[in-house]
């Protein structure tokens, strides 16, 4: 069967029964839709009697931001890969212009909605009585996908055959089809990095409960200083674009305004407009810290409307049980962020990865880790070391720019001396630094050629100033090691025996984590147990031989 970049699925079970059937509907969906999967739901759609079956508006009832949560579970469950969208435009709780003997299921539906991404297949879960009406039901797919939304001229479809529980009388006990209640304007606040199915269950819920305005707070800057490897979260720009772009397409005819958060509370406390605040469970305090501020300023409480936490069955020991953001970043780690720049006229063989971060970060831990898979490891820190050693090129430079009054008896350079010349003055620092690091780079260089005449595969260069220095030039990847600065401060307390705040002094004279994630191809974190660092450089040795083998293939190179 072919696949399809984007598609919409339409369901047709009524909304009692599909949450037995949205599993393995949506599996089978994902033989047919590798990216994007939009969700239609129209209980109760007969596409088997021909003619021209149009969209109508259909009221929303209680149960259905339950179907919606159950929805989006499955989806993480099933079809992870997935950038799954439940679709709102056709729920309407009452109908834009009443008119005398119309309700809002039979409310003209207004003209097909553009989505940001183009369907090029439309499904069903339609069931067939007879194998010969496939291309009755399938003519008549495409003329009501085409009603509903702007597909490519050549739309496609496909009847899905999956496996079907049957419902039985007593699973339909405790549905509550009554109408569910709306407001005209609804709030939530939260991070929303890498858009995932509980972010996505809260927005359709919101969307679904507002009918004119959508209020939503984004965090920023202060709200991001606790968040797990914050330095992984998406550009507050980047968030607001993926928002915008999910929001228009579940529900178009919303006004949304996107606020940053610089406080837990934003708009949330002095908007007197507002109605309700969708929360969950474990935010469930947060609105009720909102009210008793909003009656503070004399304003009315708001309705708060919890929903439940989703479960993320994949999630590992340093996971949430919930599906978060943070897990999600925690997943990111070993994996290629940012491909490298091509270089055609750099050698392959060896292939070099540029290791950088900070004090304290656990780098050289992670390059002796690499050395155990396979990787000759370069310690250009321990290289470093050798060029204030009497006797080198660099031993004598450093005489002439600094003076004799930095040796010791004897002739050896006394760094702490050396450092206190430097320290803060911007101006000699670089003129230590252009001294050594060349040198540096030249054996880093040598060193790489000699595991290149021993047959090497990949080297490691450990380097502290690896991105301060240049030497990405010398590399085909960069890696970096983060690590909370107050993790860092504490480990470098306790490997050095130095005060907090010398700890804290030579942490800000490095580039900050954030900084060298910007310049990174992968992101590595040693805070958690040794094993779980373990997995990380497995994972990321493991990815970066498959690259390898990908560029020699590409190249022509032998394996």
């Amino acid at each position: 069967m072919s696949m399809f970049s984007t598609g919409i699925l339409v369901l047709t079970s009524p909304l009692h029964t599909l949450p037995f059937r949205i599993a393995p509907v949506l599996s089978s969906a994902a033989q047919v839709v590798e990216r994007t999967l939009y969700v239609h739901l129209h209980p109760g759609l007969n596409l088997g009697a021909g003619g021209h079956v149009r969209p109508v508006f259909i009221p929303p009832v209680v149960d259905l931001p339950g179907l919606i949560s159950r929805l989006y579970s499955n989806a993480a469950d099933v079809c992870g890969h997935l950038d799954v969208r439940v679709l709102l435009t056709n729920f309407r709780a009452q109908p834009v212009m009443p008119q005398a003997g119309l309700d809002a299921a039979s409310n003209p539906f207004p003209s097909p909605q553009t989505l940001s991404h183009s369907p090029e297949v439309v499904l069903t879960d339609f069931p067939l009585q007879d194998p010969g009406q496939s291309s009755v039901v399938a003519q008549c797919l495409q003329r009501y996908a085409g009603h509903c939304y702007v597909c490519k001229p050549d739309l496609s479809s496909v009847i899905l055959h999956p496996r079907l529980e049957q419902v039985k009388d007593e699973d339909q006990k405790g549905r509550d089809t009554k109408p569910i209640e709306t407001y005209g304007d609804v709030v939530v606040g939260g991070t929303f990095d890498r858009l995932h199915g509980a972010h996505k269950t809260l927005l359709n819920i919101c969307c679904l409960l507002a009918n004119r305005r959508f209020v939503i707070g984004v965090c920023d800057q202060e709200l991001l200083k606790n968040k797990v490897l914050r330095e992984l979260i998406e550009p507050f720009a980047l968030r607001l674009e993926k928002l915008q772009e999910f929001l228009n397409d579940v529900k178009p005819s919303l006004q949304y305004d996107m606020v940053p958060l610089s406080d837990p509370f934003g708009p949330s406390v002095t908007d007197p407009q507002l109605q309700c605040i969708v929360v969950s469970e474990e935010t469930r305090r947060g609105g009720e810290a909102v009210n008793r501020k909003r009656v503070q300023n004399g304003l009315s409480e708001l309705v708060l409307y919890s929903i439940p936490l989703i479960k993320d069955a994949h999630h590992t020991d340093i996971e949430e049980e919930k599906i978060s953001s943070s897990s999600l970043r925690a997943r990111l780690l070993g994996t290629l962020l940012t491909s490298p720049q091509p270089r055609p006229a750099f050698s392959q063989v060896p292939y070099v990865i540029g290791l950088a971060g900070g004090s304290g970060s656990g780098k050289s831990s992670i390059a002796q880790r690499l050395e155990g898979l396979g990787a000759v490891w370069i310690n250009a820190d321990q290289i470093g070391h050798g060029t204030y050693l009497p006797g080198s090129a660099a031993y004598h430079k450093i005489l002439q720019e600094f003076g004799p009054d930095i040796l010791n008896e004897d002739k050896t350079i006394d760094r702490q001396a050396l450092g206190r010349k430097v320290f803060g003055n911007k101006k000699r620092l670089k003129a230590l630094t252009d001294i050594v690091w060349p040198e540096i780079a030249l054996q880093v260089k040598e060193r790489i050629h000699q595991a290149k005449q021993e047959g090497a595969r990949v080297c490691v260069i450990d380097a502290a100033v690896l991105l301060e220095a240049g030497w990405t030039d010398m590399v085909h990847e960069v890696w970096v090691t983060i690590i909370p600065e107050e993790e860092a401060v504490r480990r470098i307390v306790e490997r050095d025996h130095v005060s907090k705040e010398d700890a804290l002094r030579r942490l800000q004279n490095q580039w900050s984590n954030a900084r060298l994630v910007e310049h990174a191809n992968v992101v590595l974190c040693t805070l958690w147990e040794s094993d779980v660092t373990q997995r990380q450089v497995l994972k990321a040795w493991n990815l970066l031989q498959e690259r390898i083998c990908q560029k020699k293939e590409e190249t022509g190179l032998p394996s």
